[in-house]
């Protein structure tokens, strides 16, 4: 099919904008792509679990018997160990899981001893 010679400019001028469009929403308009969108979703509700559980991890720390030796430990870890602790100590594990949950031991160590 021929199409007539007047309507190529148009025919070029929206494949441009199109193209325009797209790069300019990618990129300042906030669009994002359904795995991006997927992506940030779980992100954030990882980071919901996290702050919901570390308060309960705090307290079970903290109801301990032997807090005070803990505490000692844990404050003589490096920082980016302190998460590893809490989790070997069992902190993290919350009632009914048999393993820590993600993150929520390095959370608990911090709103104990700090950054």
């Amino acid at each position: 099919m021929k199409l007539p010679i007047e309507t190529q400019p148009a025919l070029w001028g929206a494949a441009g904008g199109a193209i325009a469009l797209a790069i300019i929403g990618f990129n300042y308009g906030g669009w994002v792509t359904g795995g991006t969108a997927d992506r940030m979703g779980s992100q954030k509700a990882r980071l919901a679990v996290t702050t919901a559980l570390a308060p309960i991890c705090v307290d079970k720390f903290k109801r301990d018997p032997r807090y005070n030796a803990h505490l000692a430990e844990l404050t003589k870890a490096d920082s980016w160990a302190r998460g590893t602790v809490i989790e070997k100590g069992g902190w993290a594990t919350m009632p009914g899981a048999s393993a820590p949950e993600v993150d929520v031991g390095a959370a608990c160590a911090t709103l104990i001893v700090g950054s």
